[in-house]
């Protein structure tokens, strides 16, 4: 085969070095004092998560816990707090757990072994790759999203990266592309690469570096490389969420069971209807609302299912007001943020409720 059919592995890691080298992203926060904590702390914030809404997370992330006996040593409330709104909490949670392993089995230290750090918890055959070669330069191939595009397209390969048997082709292609030297440099190209110029839809092929020889742009139709995962229909799911506020505008909140659905983070009560609402009140808290209402519903989408959400406000009387924060339950002022971990959906939902307070304020 000649060289407009197809890349020698050689050849892609010099084309791609080549081209990183004028015009890779190199001042990104955590290539800075780049360290195995602060890689891990990155690739782990950057799965399915792009790299312009991470950086400020990373940033006040790494401040707050700059190390790891910060992290192993912080409670999970103060984990989630920083890390409300980036979705996908096992992430958290797991980098938490991973921490303290860390400091309990490891010494303190970030183990410099592939197989020590892919038992860790949260972090797999790719993003370990990712941490040792990025940090340490070691030779590990990586296989983000991004990577999977570049060498499905580059070396046309078709299906879904997903699938087991095109996984295997493309962890493949990957180990064979790795070069022994500069490591740190060309895993970073390659997801440069995916990010910048070989992106999902509307990629610059004019500009790639790979694009003589790379099949998919020899067949004029690029973005076909790599194949979707196919698509089910999302089954919705409903529940009934309750915003129980006290004379003094706080909002009953408790913390979710550690598993599951936005684990670990602070939530509004639930119950079976709406029409069980002044039911739920006598039950949980022995006080009859004074005042129940039903908001429109809202939905939050999952990447697994739809969640439509019905939410009711309850104003409670004065002797709401002496129910103290309880284990597992606060009473949270939504003009005045407490540092707890919170949902997207749930702070979305806190904001409507302090601006309808505010609202109801102007009017009397």
């Amino acid at each position: 085969m000649t060289d407009s059919e197809w890349i020698p592995a050689a050849l892609v890691a010099e084309r791609v070095l080549d081209w990183f080298d004028r015009h890779g992203r190199k001042d990104l926060p955590w290539q800075q004092a780049s360290t195995p904590y602060r890689v891990w702390i990155s690739e782990v914030m950057l799965q399915q998560t792009q790299v312009s809404v991470v950086i400020p997370y990373f940033e006040r992330f790494v401040a707050r816990f700059p190390d790891l006996a910060d992290l192993a040593a912080a409670t999970t409330d103060e984990v989630l707090h920083l890390w409300s709104g980036l979705g996908y909490y096992a992430r958290a949670r797991n980098l938490h757990r991973a921490a303290r392993v860390m400091m309990t089995d490891h010494g303190g230290c970030f183990p410099l072994d592939i197989d020590a750090v892919q038992a860790l918890p949260g972090i797999g055959r790719s993003t370990a790759g990712a941490i040792l070669s990025l940090a340490l330069d070691q030779r590990h191939p990586i296989l983000d999203g991004n990577c999977k595009r570049v060498l499905s397209r580059c070396y046309g390969v078709s299906g879904w990266p997903g699938g087991s048997v095109v996984s295997k082709r493309l962890w493949a292609l990957a180990e064979q592309c790795t070069p022994a030297a500069h490591v740190a440099a060309y895993n970073q190209a390659m997801m440069d690469l995916g990010a910048t110029l070989c992106t999902r839809s509307a990629p610059a092929c004019g500009r790639c570096p790979l694009a003589v020889g790379c099949q998919a742009h020899n067949t004029g139709e690029p973005t076909r490389y790599p194949e979707a995962k196919p698509r089910k229909a999302l089954p919705v799911r409903t529940t009934c969420m309750l915003a129980l506020r006290n004379p003094a505008g706080a909002v009953l909140l408790e913390c979710r069971p550690p598993v599951g659905i936005w684990g670990g983070l602070w939530g509004l009560p639930e119950c079976p209807s709406g029409d069980q609402a002044a039911a739920w009140c006598v039950e949980h808290l022995g006080l009859q609302p004074l005042r129940v209402e039903m908001l429109p519903t809202r939905r939050h989408t999952f990447s697994h299912f739809h969640l439509d959400i019905s939410l009711i406000v309850v104003e409670l009387g004065e002797a709401s007001c002496r129910i103290s924060d309880l284990d597992g339950q606060i009473w949270y002022h939504p003009n005045r943020p407490s540092p707890v971990g919170l949902a997207t959906p749930v702070s979305a939902i806190l904001r409507t409720l302090a601006a309808l307070q505010h609202k109801q304020g102007e009017n009397r």
